[in-house]
């Protein structure tokens, strides 16, 4: 074995290919099922199982392993209220002049407006700032790669493993997202990429009848 390498065979299941076909389909009958919510409940999440679900985020790939992100977790009624008093301003903004027709025309089907009344009921915020670079303790820069997409990948670790575990998430994006960076007081290396409230579903929680683009769509076999 390489020195600085370890075996990993070892830790992969091995499945007949009945088994692996069924693993597959009952995992897609799963995730086919996660829904983005925005009616939450207030119920009480033990703060360990957020901790585990940034453990799975940041367990991602990245680009040469930088791990170029940072989670702040929110569960503080004041900080939560500021939060959304925050992006509620942008996003008034946003609904009445930064957005374009079409754009407003094609959120028609979610009922959205800003009012954002999940950043103060999800018992929990995640905020995911992304590091495009890290800093040194003599102050110097290192840089980070594939930083987008190393950040992306993990958000998608995070929303699967919410998904699984039978809880709801929505990625929020209140552009422009420069409050939150304040608010929490981060570096100027970091910059906020997606704001995700976790929770349980409230009991009117409801979603739109939408449907997912066939595979022969988002697919070409060569």
């Amino acid at each position: 074995m390489q020195d600085g390498f370890s075996s990993y065979a070892h830790l992969v299941s091995q499945y007949s290919d009945e088994n692996l076909i069924a693993k597959s389909t009952g995992l897609n009958t799963l995730l086919q099922n996660r829904r983005s919510i925005r009616n939450f409940s207030d119920k009480y999440i033990p703060a360990e199982v957020i901790d585990n679900l940034v453990r799975i985020a940041a367990s991602a790939p990245s680009g040469a392993h930088k791990q170029p992100w940072h989670f702040c977790i929110i569960s503080s009624e004041e900080l939560k209220a500021k939060v959304r008093d925050a992006a509620e301003t942008e996003e008034y903004t946003n609904y009445h002049g930064r957005m374009s027709k079409e754009w407003l025309e094609d959120l028609k089907k979610f009922g959205t407006d800003w009012h954002k009344a999940f950043l103060t009921t999800a018992p929990y915020l995640v905020v995911v700032f992304k590091k495009s670079y890290d800093l040194e303790k003599d102050g110097g820069k290192a840089k980070n790669y594939y930083v987008n997409e190393s950040v992306g990948i993990a958000c998608g670790f995070l929303l699967s493993a919410i998904h699984q575990l039978g809880l709801v998430s929505l990625t929020h994006t209140p552009s422009p997202m420069n409050f939150l960076s304040e608010l929490l007081n981060r570096p100027n290396n970091e910059k906020a990429y997606l704001l995700i409230p976790i929770g349980y579903p409230s009991d009117e929680a409801s979603v739109p009848d939408i449907v997912r683009k066939p595979l022969s769509e988002i697919s070409t076999k060569y």
